[in-house]
């Protein structure tokens, strides 16, 4: 995995959209995120990369950053130097006590079951660099990098 710092830090395009966090809009945000990433005619591989990313950073917002309450979600996407996305996916929820604990494959906090406790390696899975930042009743913010491989010019 990529550290971030092997990201160029210059910014060529930026986008940001503010969602309800309702499980309607996950798809309307793989949408529009993969639209603004399509700016750089990623392969089919890196979009559907892209696309589960987004979804289960979107997914954990809605099912646990706003499991008691309602609220946003954040997304901005930078077109970064060297063919790079960064992906920033933002809630103000209750917040992950532990990141570390939450990042570990097969961690739920669902008391019920139906999460596998996957979300954050099948995040990791599909991006080069993923940081997770959380503070109780603040919120959490995934951020995501993908390199995209260089392509032949037609």
């Amino acid at each position: 995995m990529r550290k971030r710092s092997q990201f160029s830090k210059e910014v060529l395009n930026k986008m940001q959209v503010k969602l309800p966090a309702l499980s309607v809009n996950e798809g309307t945000a793989r949408a529009v995120v993969t639209a603004f990433v399509a700016q750089l005619d990623p392969g089919v591989t890196e979009l559907a990369d892209i696309k589960c990313a987004v979804s289960e950073a979107v997914t954990n917002c809605i099912v646990h950053g706003y499991r008691h309450s309602t609220g946003y979600i954040v997304i901005t996407v930078s077109i970064l130097e060297g063919r790079a996305v960064k992906i920033e996916i933002r809630d103000r929820g209750c917040g992950i006590p532990d990141v570390r604990q939450a990042r570990q494959p097969l961690y739920t906090t669902d008391a019920a079951g139906e999460r596998s406790g996957m979300g954050f390696t099948v995040m990791e899975s599909f991006t080069d660099c993923l940081r997770v930042t959380s503070k109780e009743g603040a919120g959490t913010t995934v951020t995501m990098f993908k390199k995209l491989t260089d392509r032949d010019p037609l």
